[in-house]
């Protein structure tokens, strides 16, 4: 398979995923799964919960496509690279920015991160698996961007303030 191709594949699995991640944490995650879900709702001391499950389950799909994919020369080998980097950006986006389950990214000021940090919160307002709002990952509603907006704008007004 050609370079081109193979990226188009790997774009087109990658957008899926922010799709099928949504829909798999709404109906599956909050719905018939929820008893490995729950763990990731509530505070517990330990490092590893059995939510992460679902990682691996992705990463072991992942996986299979990679091996029996003919090292690139059959399309399902590039559909288990866009699950791989879309693992890979869940990941750090979700586990190591969000939930700080790695300690080595700082708050950042960026106005998408802020905003999907703060639908992330909403998310987690609900410790149940009814009633909560916003389970994609990197798809924000424009609501939460206006929010970060209007904190970057509070915040850069207590500076001017503080600097009179």
């Amino acid at each position: 398979m050609t370079a081109l191709p193979a990226f188009g594949i790997v774009l087109a699995t990658f957008g899926f995923m922010e799709f099928w991640a949504w829909f798999m944490h709404k109906f599956v995650q909050h719905g018939p799964l929820w008893f490995l879900h729950r763990s990731h709702h509530v505070r517990h001391p330990q490092p590893v919960e059995r939510n992460d499950l679902f990682f691996l389950i992705y990463g072991a799909i992942s996986a299979v496509l990679f091996i029996i994919g003919d090292n690139g020369g059959r399309w399902w080998f590039w559909v288990g690279v866009g699950i791989a980097a879309y693992g890979t950006v869940y990941f750090f986006v979700h586990d190591v920015l969000i939930h700080g389950r790695l300690r080595f990214w700082k708050k950042s000021q960026n106005t998408y991160l802020r905003a999907l940090n703060m639908a992330h919160k909403t998310h987690h307002k609900t410790i149940g698996r009814d009633g909560s709002a916003e389970f994609g990952l990197l798809w924000v509603s424009p609501k939460y961007f206006e929010l970060a907006r209007q904190q970057a704008r509070n915040k850069r007004a207590k500076l001017v303030d503080f600097k009179k």
